[in-house]
């Protein structure tokens, strides 16, 4: 289980991300000393013999996990004011004499002090939202917590709230009177002073609701996040599992979304987007992106319901709905951005998920070039357990060999990973043998995995796709080929740079006292990816041979993002070598690229774009006062109309399916219809169109060379 955060709503337009960390008063469930005591002890024996690096649990180790739990329970200091603080502090090197002792004396004052602050600031929000606020004054509102100091007396906290309650009403009002006048309109105007009074009810509803969630939490809830404080200090993707979290692993992990082919993860107070399952309903309808926090859930045309701070099976179940519904989610961006999404329920179709391919060129070079689209390294994809990505890629390859294709271009575009089995078999089918990946545990030498196939599937030309979305068994295969001087990876600044494995632990094993069981279990880190070159994938992620333009740029979405990743490491390099196909002038290729993407008005719009994004993600002030407020949005709206339509077909892109999967595909009308919307998109997939540029480049390279 994560450590939590809320998104709350910010204007029409436009949305910081703004964070409000859970909030976890003391509910029933009388501690059991015992057991818990146990419990951490347990999870620190563990941490010690498996981990893949271990922590010495001193006062360092106690200082981290003291600034990790309150950036957990309150990093938008929204609740302690510095005396509280105050009363934590003495406690801020003793945490792990606390945790071998199995004591939770610091844990247990932090719960209460939280728990007299929610009473108090429960207070203060329904008194403040009882009257009109008055917008007329010009001031500001950092949405940035972390920015400020611990409010030092329970007079400036309120004063704190009291901006956050205007804030959370003004970004509401302004976007309901932004809505009046879109000429779609169709409802009566309302006044100000009505959209004021019924937007104060609706954030006072809102809140009141969130707070009661999170009154229903029992000590166990609470204590995970301590534990998990703990346990993070090692590494963000090890964690502790209750019981009950343990058996709603898969169904958690997997945020299973019957109706539009989506992946969610919940931390208690957002939910978030963590795949898109390709040919699903919002696959097709081609906006909602990993990464996206759900705001509201609309059905149809009904009234938007903010689902903030709710369980994740709570917004599975109002998502959820029948084939041929629409349901209309208001999700905010990495980038900070607001966008309303409608997507009409669909069953998610399978295919759509596996390997396929399509025959690209361009009108002034009518070579043909094969192009590979993998979604993800899917293994036992199908109920009966008979397909891997593997397999399906190599039938790729025989059919565009059978196409007399000049290269190939292999998508791992948002790719986050999955088989490693499949992906050294896969990176197999472009060399004759040798090493694809190391994988290292604590102590040990590097186990090998290699490609023992001195088969060549294909021999030729050979281009990597990736982005920041491609992640582990991605930036595996991308790196062998990236090493082996197989393949130019083209693609976005890096690639995610997850390098780390896990596996789960029951925490069971670690004691014999039978009445204090279960105990839960640990997911732990337990070993790194490294490359052949002894370089990791992990934090570096994989950096392309050719950078091109992408909106999300300078955006940092990869595992830079969380608390204490594991650093990037070198170990000896794995020998190898192949002989099937060299890269003949990486710089030159470079340099052509270079050319083409500065001289293009779309790549340009798009670096414009990157660069805006970036500064909205570092904005956290935002004026108080109406007309201000107002003239900003406006101004926000005006940058963000100017690359609504960036991307356009592009007439010199041809894209065609294979011959040999002509009769498949005019087989079905509803697969003649899905793969028309799919060459629709490639063709104006510009970043695509200059990998083929690339390749095209390649192979006249070749060409060349052959002749002298």
């Amino acid at each position: 289980m994560e450590t939590v955060l809320a998104v709350f709503l910010l204007p029409r337009g436009y949305r910081h991300r703004f964070f409000l960390n859970r909030l976890l008063p003391v509910a029933g469930n009388d501690p059991n000393p015992q057991k818990e005591a146990r419990l951490i002890q347990a999870i620190l024996f563990g941490l010690e013999r498996y981990h893949y690096q271990p922590k010495k649990v001193d006062d360092q180790f106690s200082r981290a996990v003291y600034d990790l739990y309150l950036q957990n329970i309150d990093g938008g200091k929204r609740f302690f004011i510095q005396p509280d603080i105050d009363q934590l502090k003495s406690y801020e090197t003793q945490l792990d004499d606390q945790a071998i002792a199995g004591s939770f004396e610091f844990f247990d004052r932090s719960v209460l002090l939280l728990d007299a602050s929610l009473a108090k600031t429960q207070g203060w929000y329904r008194e403040l939202l009882a009257a009109p606020f008055d917008f007329s004054r010009e001031e500001m509102f950092d949405t940035d917590g972390e920015k400020s100091p611990w409010a030092k007396t329970d007079a400036e906290l309120r004063s704190r709230w009291e901006k956050w309650m205007k804030y959370e009403v003004l970004s509401r009002v302004n976007e309901e009177l932004g809505d009046q006048e879109k000429p779609e309109y169709k409802g009566e105007k309302k006044s100000f002073e009505t959209i004021e009074t019924e937007v104060r009810k609706k954030v006072l509803d809102i809140y009141d609701k969130w707070f009661r969630r999170m009154q229903k939490n029992d000590r166990s809830r609470q204590l995970e996040v301590y534990l998990n404080a703990v346990i993070n200090v090692f590494d963000p993707h090890s964690g502790y599992f209750s019981p009950k979290e343990r058996a709603d692993f898969d169904y958690r992990m997997s945020g299973k979304l019957e109706g539009i082919g989506a992946r969610l993860q919940s931390d208690g107070e957002k939910t978030t987007v963590t795949e898109i399952v390709p040919g699903g309903p919002a696959w097709k309808q081609g906006e909602l992106e990993p990464k996206d926090v759900i705001i509201k859930v609309a059905q149809g045309g009904d009234e938007a319901v903010d689902v903030m701070g709710w369980e994740l099976d709570d917004v599975v179940a109002i998502i959820r709905g029948a084939k041929g519904t629409t349901v209309k989610l208001t999700t905010q961006k990495p980038d900070g951005a607001v966008k309303v999404i409608s997507i009409v329920r669909d069953v998610v179709i399978t295919e759509e998920a596996m390997a396929k391919s399509l025959i690209i060129s361009t009108e002034d070079n009518p070579g043909k070039v094969g192009y590979i689209f993998l979604p993800k390294f899917y293994a036992d994809f199908t109920p009966e357990g008979a397909t891997s990505c593997a397999e399906d890629v190599a039938k790729e390859l025989e059919k565009l060999k059978s196409e007399n294709v000049q290269g190939i271009i292999l998508d791992l575009r948002n790719n986050g990973g999955g088989s490693l089995r499949d992906v050294v078999r896969m990176s197999g089918f472009f060399i004759e043998q040798g090493p694809v990946v190391q994988v290292k545990s604590r102590g040990r030498p590097a186990d090998i995995n290699a490609d023992s196939d001195p088969r060549v599937q294909y021999g030729g030309p050979l281009i990597v796709m990736v982005n920041g979305f491609s992640a582990s068994a991605s930036e595996i295969l991308a790196a062998a080929m990236q090493d082996y001087g197989r393949a130019v990876v083209v693609g976005t600044t890096g690639t995610y740079g997850k390098g780390t494995v896990q596996r789960f632990w029951d925490l069971d094993l670690a004691t014999s006292e039978e009445s204090i069981k279960p105990l839960g279990d640990m997911k732990v880190t337990i070993q790194k990816f490294y490359r052949i070159t002894g370089k990791t994938t992990q934090l570096d992620g994989v950096k392309p041979d050719i950078v091109l333009p992408d909106s999300y740029n300078y955006v940092d979405l990869g595992e830079r993002e969380n608390d204490y990743p594991l650093e990037a490491t070198t170990i000896e390099a794995a020998p190898f070598q192949q002989g099937v196909y060299h890269i003949a002038d990486l710089a030159k290729l470079q340099a052509s690229s270079s050319v083409r993407v500065k001289a293009d008005p779309t790549f340009s719009k798009i670096e414009e774009n990157a660069q805006r994004l970036r500064r909205q993600k570092n904005m956290t002030r935002f004026p108080l006062q109406l007309e201000a407020f107002q003239a900003w949005d406006r101004k926000m709206e005006e940058e963000a109309s100017q690359f609504d339509k960036m991307l356009q077909p592009i007439s010199a892109f041809q894209v065609a399916n294979l011959t040999a999967d002509a009769a498949h595909i005019q087989s079905d009308t509803s697969r003649m219809t899905r793969n028309d919307s799919w060459l629709k998109e490639r063709q104006k997939d510009i970043q695509l169109y200059e990998a083929l540029r690339v390749m095209q480049d390649m192979i006249r390279i070749d060409a060349l060379a052959a002749r002298k």
